[in-house]
């Protein structure tokens, strides 16, 4: 069995068609991790999202910014923005069974065998890997709790608190740690995100760093593999670390990795993405 492993597809299936056709990709032997923002932005997000789920049993995916928003937006039609390309997923016969599915994901996935985390931004540097696969599951638990996931998703939105701590309790714990795993790129060495800043590793406002860069980070030597970040160009020094997104989306390419042997793929993307249906109300703050 081979694993594989992509960059955010946001909605842009050809490429991530190109790439599974180019290792010879084969759902009954071979597993796919996706880091995940599987939808939005790009011109095929209900189409991506049906073709993931088609092959849900040879795939491994954590959630990004853009999944939760999409969850986000389908509690609250108000919270969809211009540039959104989502309302076809809202109006699909099959809504239902996709976002259901997609509520169940992990926001980090660790493969014991291997060593291995998956996520979509990071792991904030204050923390262990077992103190954040605790923390996510409290966001998890949320997710997939009838009940609370409306409180959830109506508390998502926002920059505050700027940083962890065990006092927190409610939305606002959850939505720290929802931010460190879906949005973060810059931070203190203890954790306080900065999440205005999206530019390159030289951007970093004064007093912060990207988050994989801090001398003291709990998770150093730890195998991790991330997206979120196109403008790092898939560039990232830190040993044992792989940062697969490369700004498909934007016009650039899809970067996929073979996790075992280390070998990178990459297709084309087209240069520029048609829109998809939007609504005429846009939201303050999303997920970013």
């Amino acid at each position: 069995m081979a694993l594989y492993a992509v960059g955010d597809v946001q909605g842009c299936l050809q490429p991530l068609k190109c790439l599974l056709e180019r290792v010879h990709f084969d759902p009954a032997h071979d597993h796919l991790w996706l880091v995940g923002d599987l939808v939005n932005r790009g011109p095929q997000s209900l189409e991506t999202l049906r073709f993931l789920y088609a092959m849900r049993d040879s795939m491994t995916t954590v959630l990004g910014n853009h999944d939760l928003h999409l969850l986000a937006i389908a509690n609250n039609i108000e919270r969809l923005k211009k540039h959104d390309t989502l309302r076809e997923i809202l109006e699909a016969p099959d809504r239902n069974d996709l976002l259901d599915w997609l509520r169940r994901q992990k926001l980090l996935h660790y493969d014991a065998e291997r060593d291995i985390a998956l996520v979509h931004a990071g792991i904030p540097p204050q923390w262990t890997l077992q103190e954040a696969l605790q923390r996510a599951g409290e966001v998890e638990e949320a997710l997939r709790d009838d009940a609370r996931l409306p409180l959830f998703l109506d508390g998502m939105y926002g920059n505050e608190p700027e940083q962890w701590s065990e006092e927190l309790h409610g939305a606002a714990r959850l939505r720290v740690i929802t931010n460190y795993f879906t949005r973060m790129r810059f931070c203190t060495a203890t954790g306080a995100l900065d999440l205005k800043s999206k530019e390159g590793l030289g951007s970093a406002p004064s007093g912060y760093a990207p988050w994989f860069s801090h001398p003291g980070r709990k998770t150093r030597g730890q195998k991790i593999i991330f997206g979120h970040w196109a403008a790092l160009e898939g560039n990232c020094n830190e040993p044992g670390l792989h940062a697969l997104d490369t700004g498909c989306v934007w016009g650039n390419a899809m970067t996929l990795l073979n996790v075992d042997s280390g070998e990178l793929h990459r297709c084309d993307c087209p240069k520029k993405q048609p829109r998809g249906k939007n609504a005429k109300t846009q939201t303050p703050t999303a997920p970013a």
